[in-house]
């Protein structure tokens, strides 16, 4: 078990609703938030591998059971200390629950579920001591809240969501001897009364076995069965509403999952399996679930062949003097990039020491001079970047409106590596047209069967590659800003294209910067097979290759949060203009890539 719980309390306690004009959008807020709130879990649970990623608390790659409802917040609707009160009930949930344990005395009705995984939770929220006031405010603010929007939602207004409020009201007033809301309490105490001869026994137990977890679920159970029996006996025989109504209650935004059901708790920390055997079979299963109707007409191709060479010294005279314009230190990115990359390498040795190793040679000093202290010698290092860097930049017709920014970008920084050691490549994605290709029609023509897969053909630009000095690739990398080669995006893999050149490399350090403003869209593609096809198959490339560790994955969202794809990544905010800072802030995500 971690430490004693220390609360920590921001200056404001409360964030108010952000301005279009002054506060960051919604999706960097919520990213921000959620960085903050997964330091304090680690804090409080002293397990630094734990982070948020697309709004899930995951740990080594694994989304971690914990199914609260009350847990989950929106930033467009939760204050500062909701979140904070979240993050709070998750490191406890952490310290004090065993999850294979929980796991497997789960009930299998979906709403007895429910009710189970709110008792657990209020059970390790009461573990808190008044020791820590902070922490239980945080606690009690979220409930609170919670209840309040489950209340205003409508779900108290029919008899199995009132119910259900009821007992949990209950049980965490018993729990935390704290009252009952004031605008709730008139609500249910008529419904007290008519729970207490049913469950009175088994709330009066979960306060007295709170610190025992196995003793807690019997009681815990028991109310859930009760809860069940009432509402099969309010119903008359043969009248299936009350099963629409608890599936509606189950299924409920307000009782959203942290974990999808689907998930195994136990398969994060199975044993006999590496890192290195998961990603495998991982990357293994994306590529057997994910089809290519025809990969014929694919190609990849260097950017000069897309762009005539009186037009590209054109695209990279305009690069320069927009570059020029925004005053960018390329020098300084450079030395802040060498800290970060460098490794110390043996530089040969520095002899007349007066410690390290003997010099056999300096021996015979002493003879003439005794008092000689200056008879070893000590090895020399001095940093060297043994690094490639590889930037992946999605060409779908969306990013034309960023795609001067995003140029701008790539060039000052793949200057900037250079100048720093390492090797840099610059890629490109997109598709040889709009709404399928060849391989479309070719479908057609076979009657088109189902499920297809792939119904377009990609087209995988080099812009840059890494054995070409940037001061010989300035020309191609303004080919960036030709909009006619923007259509549609195919990332999953663009993304096994990318990481394949990259582990072709013999450099020690690997790292692919995915530079994206949405989700994979093909549209013939989309229509014709499931709608997350290209979505999962991204997930699992992207999962896979994080895992296993070979490369530095990140990923830079243009306006929005690419977390649900990536374990690291950034928002970046363009719409204004490039300048020192946004530079410094991908360099922080690259010293932290590691992580």
């Amino acid at each position: 078990m971690a430490g004693p719980l220390v609360a920590w309390q921001p200056n404001k306690p409360t964030v108010q609703a952000p301005s279009a004009s002054q506060q960051p959008r919604k999706e960097k807020r919520q990213q921000r938030l959620e960085e903050l709130c997964a330091a304090t879990i680690r804090a409080l649970t002293g397990n630094g591998r734990l982070r948020y990623r697309g709004h899930r608390l995951e740990q080594d790659g694994r989304r971690l059971p914990i199914r609260a409802p009350h847990l989950n917040t929106d930033v467009s609707e939760d204050d500062f200390d909701s979140f904070r009160g979240a993050a709070d009930g998750l490191a406890l949930r952490l310290i004090h629950s065993d999850a294979a344990l929980h796991a497997s005395l789960m009930p299998e009705d979906p709403l007895e579920q429910t009710l189970f995984e709110i008792l657990e939770q209020l059970r390790v929220e009461s573990q808190v001591s008044d020791d820590h006031p902070g922490i239980r405010r945080n606690l009690k603010h979220r409930f609170s809240h919670w209840c309040l929007q489950y209340h205003h939602s409508g779900m108290t207004e029919n008899q199995v969501g009132l119910l259900l409020f009821c007992i949990i009201q209950t049980v965490w007033s018993r729990l935390g001897s704290h009252p009952a809301l004031e605008e709730i309490e008139d609500l249910i105490e008529p419904q007290r009364a008519v729970l207490a001869p049913h469950i009175g026994t088994d709330v009066l137990a979960l306060r007295r076995n709170r610190d025992n977890q196995a003793r807690f679920a019997e009681h815990a159970l028991a109310i859930c069965r009760e809860l069940s029996s009432i509402i099969d006996a309010g119903q008359p025989d043969g009248d299936d509403g009350d099963k629409r109504q608890r599936s509606k209650i189950a299924d409920a935004a307000d009782f959203e999952l942290l974990l999808e059901p689907d998930e195994d708790p136990n398969e994060m920390d199975a044993p006999g399996s590496t890192p290195q055997q998961q990603s495998e079979k991982q990357l293994n299963d994306a590529l057997s679930d994910y089809r290519v109707f025809n990969n014929r007409y694919d190609r990849e191709i260097s950017a000069a062949k897309l762009v005539r060479l009186e037009q590209l010294r054109a695209l990279r005279e305009q690069l320069d003097q927009r570059i020029r314009r925004q005053g960018i230190n390329t020098p300084r990115l450079a030395r802040k990039l060498s800290r970060i990359l460098a490794a110390p390498r043996l530089n040969g040795w520095s002899f007349g020491e007066e410690e390290g190793h003997l010099d056999g040679r300096r021996l015979s000093q002493l003879v003439t001079s005794p008092t000689e202290r200056r008879l070893f010698r000590q090895e020399q290092y001095q940093p060297h970047s043994d690094c490639q860097v590889c930037f992946l930049i999605d060409n779908s017709g969306s990013m034309k409106q960023h795609i001067e920014s995003i140029t701008m970008l790539v060039d000052v920084f793949s200057r900037a590596f250079e100048q720093a050691g390492a090797r840099s490549e610059i890629l490109g994605f997109t598709t040889g047209s709009w709404n399928g290709g060849k391989p479309l029609k070719e479908w057609r023509g076979r009657g088109s069967p189902a499920d297809p897969g792939r119904l377009n053909e990609l087209c995988h630009i080099v812009y840059k590659d890494a054995d070409k000095p940037w001061r010989r690739a300035r020309p191609e990398i303004a080919a960036l800003l030709k909009a006619n080669l923007f259509r549609e995006a195919v990332d999953g893999e663009a993304l096994l294209w990318a990481s394949g050149r990259l582990q072709a490399s013999q450099a020690a350090r690997k790292i692919l910067i995915v530079i994206s403003d949405g989700c994979p869209m093909e549209s013939m593609t989309h229509q014709h097979n499931r709608p997350d096809y290209l979505d999962k198959h991204l997930q699992q490339v992207s999962e896979a290759i994080e895992r296993r560790g070979e490369i530095e994955l990140l990923a830079l969202g243009v306006g929005l949060d690419l977390s649900r794809y990536y374990r690291r990544s950034l928002e970046l905010d363009i719409s204004q203009s490039l300048d020192n800072a946004l530079f410094d802030e991908v360099v922080s995500l690259l010293a932290n890539g590691r992580r």
